[in-house]
Parts: C-alpha cells; structure tokens; sequence
C-alpha cells in the first residue's frame, strides 16, 4: 500500500519503512518554533525537565504577536524570550528591526523546506506545507519538551485529496481557493486530517498562493496541509534553504478518505462572513451593500510581497473611503523594504492608509487595529471569530487582498471590477 506525502515524511522521521493512518509514532524533529506569547510556558516546561536545548540550530523563537512591545506585560513576555534565546545562544531568534511575522520569515529564510517535520507553539504552523513539509500547530508544554528532546509523537492523519483543475482568474488569488474550501467542507470538515493539494490546478498557484491556502488548513480543522514539489515550489527554495533537503511525492496507490474537487476557472471572489471562515459568500451574491468601518491587509495569511503588490495596484491613485481606516503590514522588513523601493508602500500612503512595522497585532486583537462595538472590518487574517479582533460586537469579514483593497475605496465590501 502506497503513502501521501504527510505519511512519508512521518515515517522518515519516525525512522520507519512506512506508516499508516491512526498509527501513533514518535518522530525526530526538523524545527521547532515559539512566538512571544507560546515561548515563555514553553520555556517553564522545560526548564522543569533540566537538559540543555537539543540543537540551538533548530529552535526558531519569534516575538511577533504584541511586538514591538504594547504594554509592560508584552514586554515582560518579550524579555522572556530573549534572554532564553541569550542564555541558549538560539540561532534563529529574530529581535526587533530583523523580526517579521513567524510564519512569513520562516519560508522567507529558508528555516524551513522540502520533506522537513516541523512543529509551533502556533496554530498557523501549518503554513510550511506550502513548501512541501509537514508541519503542524502544538501547545506549549509539547513544545517545551521538543525543545529538550527534540522528539515529539504524533497520530498519523488520514488524508483529504483536494484535487485543483482550471485555470486561476486574475482576480483570485490563494484566499479565494482556501475560503472556497473550508466553505465546501466546514470548518470541521478536515479534522485531524491532512489536506493534500494535488492536480493540474496546482501549477497555476504562485507560491504565495500556496502559502496562504497551506496557512488555513488550520481554519477547515485540518492536521497539516501539503503541497507537491514541483517547479514553483523548487524555484522558490532554491538559493533559499541551506541544509540538504528532501522532497516527497504521493505514490500512484496512496490511500485518501476523501477527494475534493475544485475547478479553479469557476472560482469568483468569495468574502467569510462572520463569525466563522466557512461562512462564505460570494462577492457577486452579497446582495445589500455592507458598510465597513476598517480593512486589514496583512497577517501571516496575506502580508507577502505579492499581496503587497495587488493591494498597491488597486489602491494607487485612488483615496480609502473617508469613513473607512485602511491598515497594511507587510509581513517582514524584507517585504517592507522591496515594497518601499516598488513604490507601494507611496501608493498606500497616498491614498490615506496606515503603514505598520511587521507585527501579527490586529489579526488576533492585540493591538494596531482594535475594533470598537458595532464596527465592521474586511480583513485579509485568518480568523474572524467572535470578538477576534475587538469588541464582541464587532464584526470581521475574511477576504483575500483584491476584495480588501477595493473595499477600502469605496467603504463597503467591493471587487476590483467595481473601482472606477
């Protein structure tokens, strides 16, 4: 019996000839990761099993959530952090000016690639699938004893088969494909299984695409998603990954529990309406116009370059809405310093936006964009649960950058097509 591509790479690093689905299994780790807010329980939890760090190679600790600092406690947390990553000479700490967001630095630097088991005190880990790894959120106190030992034991996840055809519309981008998903399935509808994107559609995803779609595997419930190794992925970590790697392909015969399909040619803008990212809508369907007061471009989900860029080209020449707050985070100082000298970041300014240092901040209502009762936002995050991103009777509409930035022009959400 063959293996998907989450089962080869647990059982190379479970060091096994093969798995299988429900298998439990423990497994050497590629890298483990910390942000300011899961670092320090981590860090108590392995303080109390007294080893030194397993490798300081492959512990990444990234202070993104409330930083730069808020307040006393986010920076008591902040300190935390440092001075373990200080004391433990951690070679992937990322301090303020060189930190961006976790799950945008990561691929960005090569920390992670091809074939790689990585695990974060951090739902959103599931990110480096895009890249062609298993990865996968954890909570602290396995993270605290990943740190010592390097090891952690897993359940292996039956696999969901999202095969992609079609060709992808200009106005669609990874949002679009991931919203379109987790409204066919639910947001239970991967529980503790992998996602699996395969098919001829999967060559028409950039890989910013993939790594916001990898990103909300999380948001349909899923274990992990995954990507094939292909010419897009292998382009991008080229040049990028340092450290050997070795990538995995799905055999003929490996098994699935279920297919999905999803012609990428009939996709059209899609918005998740409150208060869960399965609640989605088309553009096209809404019907009565939905005011907003605020729109969010940014976040680990869609704070890339390339969101960057078709955020900048809707919103060059054009004014936010005067009702409307229109905040952009690119995702690292990177990205920030190539959409400086692209001119986007001009654009945004121009036309009456707010430009942030790179910081997860609103998207999990820490700060940078608190919203107030009865407020609406459009948001290119992640999550748009009750009260996620302010007062609980605020509201948060998911939505990839093209709906995002249109919206911020005419103050209620809107496609591209409709921004004269």
């Amino acid at each position: 019996m063959g293996m998907n591509m989450s089962e080869k790479i647990l059982a190379r690093h479970a060091r096994l000839d093969s798995v299988k689905a429900g298998q439990l299994i423990t497994c050497k780790l590629d890298m483990v990761l910390a942000n300011d807010i899961t670092a320090p329980p981590s860090i108590k939890k392995f303080e109390e099993i007294g080893r030194p760090v397993f490798d300081n190679e492959k512990i990444a600790l990234v202070p993104d959530h409330f930083q730069p600092a808020k307040d006393i406690k986010s920076a008591e947390l902040a300190k935390a952090v440092r001075d373990f990553a200080n004391k433990w000479n951690i070679v992937n700490y990322f301090e303020q000016g060189r930190v961006g967001i976790e799950h945008v630095i990561l691929p960005e630097k090569g920390i992670v690639g091809p074939g790689m088991l990585t695990i974060g005190a951090d739902s959103h880990t599931c990110t480096y699938g895009a890249v062609n790894g298993f990865a996968t959120g954890v909570g602290s106190t396995d993270l605290g004893a990943a740190m010592a030992t390097g090891e952690a034991w897993f359940k292996v996840p039956e696999a969901i088969k999202v095969n992609l055809t079609g060709q992808k519309p200009k106005n669609i981008n990874g949002k679009d494909v991931i919203l379109t998903l987790i409204g066919m399935i639910g947001v239970d509808g991967a529980r503790y299984k992998s996602l699996e994107f395969t098919g001829p559609g999967v060559a028409e995803l950039t890989m910013t695409d993939r790594l916001t779609i990898a990103n909300m595997a999380i948001e349909a419930g899923g274990k992990n998603g995954i990507f094939p190794f292909d010419d897009v992925c292998k382009e991008y970590v080229e040049g990028r990954v340092q450290k050997p790697y070795e990538p995995v392909a799905a055999d003929p015969d490996a098994q699935y529990c279920q297919t999905v399909e999803i012609n990428l040619s009939e996709l059209k803008p899609v918005v998740a309406f409150p208060h869960l990212p399965g609640n989605t809508k088309r553009v096209e369907d809404i019907g009565s116009p939905i005011a907003i007061d605020q729109v969010i471009i940014g976040s680990c989900t869609n704070g890339r370059l390339e969101d960057m860029q078709i955020a900048a080209e809707i919103l060059k020449g054009h004014k936010v809405a005067d009702r409307v707050r229109c905040i952009i985070i690119p995702g690292s100082p990177a990205i920030y310093k190539e959409s400086m000298k692209r001119g986007y970041i001009d654009a945004f300014i121009d036309a009456g936006c707010s430009v942030s240092t790179p910081t997860c901040g609103p998207c999990l209502g820490g700060y940078m964009g608190i919203m107030a009762a009865g407020e609406k936002c459009v948001s290119t995050t992640n999550r748009n649960f009750r009260g996620r991103m302010g007062h609980v009777d605020s509201e948060v509409y998911l939505a990839g950058p093209h709906v995002a930035a249109a919206s911020a022009i005419l103050g209620r959400i809107a496609t591209p097509e409709e921004v004269k």
